[in-house]
């Protein structure tokens, strides 16, 4: 069953395989913070002290977004739709507990249950990092536990419920690149799907961590490209040259589009790999495409479907036959050491 139109399909396989083929598929995404989302380690906010920009070679601090940050949120995304419209062994899974080892959730974003398998990811993220520096971009604020009558006293005690907390800024822009490794047209539109509608990132998803995830292009090519850091130092420079970042103002998200679409462009011209780009307007066909088939129920089905059938072929063929071999292998007899002989 083919989906798109806007889209060879020599770009994709009409299997997932099992080794490494040398397609990749690249999702170039800007995730844009909409409240005060917190991606923190040890009760601090991530962040890395790297170089401004390309050209621009001061030191700054930046917010990082480690990349289980990003793709936890979005797998939890298509593992509700498929529970959602019962597809697949939905029913046996149970993240960080319990895989199927067969859904798309398992065959694309991997697994690891100890001696009970594994199956590698083949969606790569990696850390992203905010454009604007540490300092410009958080704010901290006080946190308190009133009781029942709204106040922080009772009986003439005051409560000592008080915390104070960093949490980034709404506004914030932190450029990502996606990657999916030999896709299918349906694990291409899974992993599609699944960025398109995850909106909560972070610490305490259920109260704030509101982020927006706009994607500028779509990159095929046969090797990875660039980095998340250089991509943005590259953004930075250019902001920087027009005389957009002014801190404390936010950033306009139409620059910062303009100018993530502008370095994609010329970073990929320094590339030494063969990539087609879907950038700006070339883009736009193909984001209508999948938007059209992602929010019509039937399609979506349709497509969850298939992208399931291809993840439980490849884990009938390749998984049961890793787990199939490593039971023979412990059961065979261990040959006695010469201590024991």
């Amino acid at each position: 069953m083919q989906f798109l139109k806007t889209v060879d399909a020599k770009f994709f396989h009409s299997e997932i395989p099992a080794k490494p083929m040398g397609k990749y598929a690249h999702f170039i995404t800007i995730r844009i913070t909409e409240s005060y989302p917190l991606f923190q380690t040890d009760g601090e906010l991530n962040k890395a002290k790297v170089r401004a920009g390309i050209q621009h070679q001061e030191p700054i601090s930046r917010l990082a977004m480690f990349k289980r940050k990003q793709s936890t949120p979005e797998r939890l995304t298509g593992r509700e739709l498929l529970r959602n419209y019962q597809i697949g062994e939905w029913d046996k899974c149970d993240y960080n507990v319990e895989f199927s080892k067969t859904t798309p959730d398992c065959i694309l974003y991997g697994f690891a249950i100890g001696d009970a398998g594994s199956e590698k990811s083949k969606v790569v993220v990696d850390t992203a990092y905010s454009i604007t520096p540490f300092e410009d971009s958080h704010l901290n604020f006080t946190l308190n536990a009133p009781f029942e009558n709204g106040t922080m006293s009772r009986n003439g005690e005051v409560t000592s419920r008080i915390n104070s907390q960093d949490h980034i800024l709404p506004q914030t822009f932190f450029p990502s690149i996606v990657t999916l490794k030999d896709p299918t047209e349906a694990s291409f539109l899974y992993v599609f799907n699944n960025i398109l509608r995850t909106r909560h990132y972070g610490a305490q998803t259920t109260r704030t961590g509101r982020v927006r995830n706009e994607l500028i292009g779509v990159i095929f090519a046969d090797g990875e490209t660039v980095s998340n850091l250089r991509w943005t130092q590259k953004i930075y420079d250019l902001l920087n040259f027009d005389g957009k970042i002014n801190p404390p103002d936010p950033l306009n998200e139409d620059d910062v589009k303009d100018a993530a679409t502008k370095a994609i462009a010329e970073l990929m011209t320094q590339e030494f790999i063969s990539h087609t780009d879907f950038i700006a307007d070339a883009f736009q066909p193909l984001l209508t495409e999948v938007k059209s088939i992602t929010s019509d129920e039937t399609k979506l089905k349709e497509m969850l479907t298939l992208a399931n059938t291809e993840s439980s072929a490849y884990a009938e063929k390749y998984v049961s036959k890793k787990s199939a071999d490593k039971d023979k292998k412990d059961k065979k007899p261990k040959k006695a050491s010469a201590a024991t002989e």
